[in-house]
């Protein structure tokens, strides 16, 4: 349930609560034109789009969502296999969103955990999607198989979270806020909190105090340690690629660069891709909000008649 303390960081947007297989789903509603989905990713909610939003509702309905477990949506309890929080369960969460909305088919930008599900919708589902951008992410395959001593540093957050319950829930419990604070402004380029915003930071830290919604986060990561490693395996595995138009979308100082592009590694996994740089960390669309959304626009408006 929304905050109604916290600041309306999307005037003129509706508010809807989903009802969902196992959650229930938050999100935010504005604008006209073919229908957008945005996603967020850790350690965020839907509120990192509202620096985007407004100017892509100009042309698109954008739906910003929280994923289970984040912002004002519920956190369902974790399970044995992970299953409650794999990026396939929160795709089918939000296909049921969009079909309760009134969307047979939409375009998707995930950023983080939020371009997981995005690409899984595209994998799972590619039917109900018209083309999908992923922000500053690699699949959790390739994160997976290149973890070596330097990205293990640098991605210290994957190893720790998906440690078994109640190890990391209790060592953030200890002192959540500074956490948040400490990721959010170490991902950046600037190491800052400056991007962000007060208004923002206060959504984020609402919701990341929560007992149950630690648990949520860290039970994400532990999906992402098994059963999505599962998912992106038996895909790659087959050869599967996504049919469909893919933008990467990444900071130039934030996690996807390395010796490839994202967009050379995207093509291992999809078979038409475009990709662009910003000049930012790894919340791009906060810390260069002018140059993502000169990156997605064109991308997005190309199935607008």
């Amino acid at each position: 349930m929304q905050d109604d303390r916290l600041k309306d960081l999307f005037p003129g947007f509706q508010t809807e609560t989903l009802h969902v297989e196992g959650a229930e789903i938050f999100c935010r509603i504005g604008g006209n034109g073919p229908p957008l989905l945005l996603l967020h990713g850790f350690p965020q909610s839907h509120a990192m789009w509202h620096t985007l939003a407004p100017r892509l509702a100009q042309d698109f309905t954008v739906v910003a969502a929280d994923l289970r477990g984040y912002g004002a949506s519920s956190a369902p309890p974790g399970d044995s296999g992970h299953n409650a929080y794999s990026k396939r369960t929160m795709a089918n969460d939000m296909i049921s969103v969009m079909q309760r909305l009134g969307y047979a088919k939409f375009a998707i930008a995930g950023h983080d955990r939020g371009g997981r599900v995005a690409y899984r919708m595209a994998f799972d589902h590619p039917e109900r999607l018209t083309r999908v951008a992923v922000l500053d992410i690699l699949t959790t395959y390739d994160y997976w198989q290149r973890m070596d001593w330097q990205r293990g540093l640098r991605m210290y957050h994957w190893l720790f979270l998906a440690q078994p319950h109640p190890l990391p829930e209790r060592l953030i419990a200890c002192d959540a806020r500074n956490y948040l604070e400490h990721t959010l402004a170490g991902w950046t380029k600037a190491r800052s909190l400056d991007p962000f915003g007060e208004a923002a930071l206060e959504h984020y830290r609402a919701f990341f105090i929560e007992p149950a919604r630690i648990h949520a986060l860290c039970e994400d990561y532990r999906a992402g340690a098994t059963v999505d490693m599962e998912h992106d395996t038996a895909d790659r595995e087959a050869g599967r690629k996504i049919s469909l138009p893919l933008l990467a979308v990444y900071g130039a100082a934030g996690f996807a660069g390395g010796e490839r592009t994202p967009g050379d590694v995207w093509r291992d996994w999809a078979k038409d891709v475009r990709e662009a740089a910003v000049d930012a960390g790894h919340f791009l669309v906060e810390e260069n909000p002018d140059a993502t959304y000169e990156a997605l626009h064109p991308f997005l408006m190309e199935d607008v008649s």
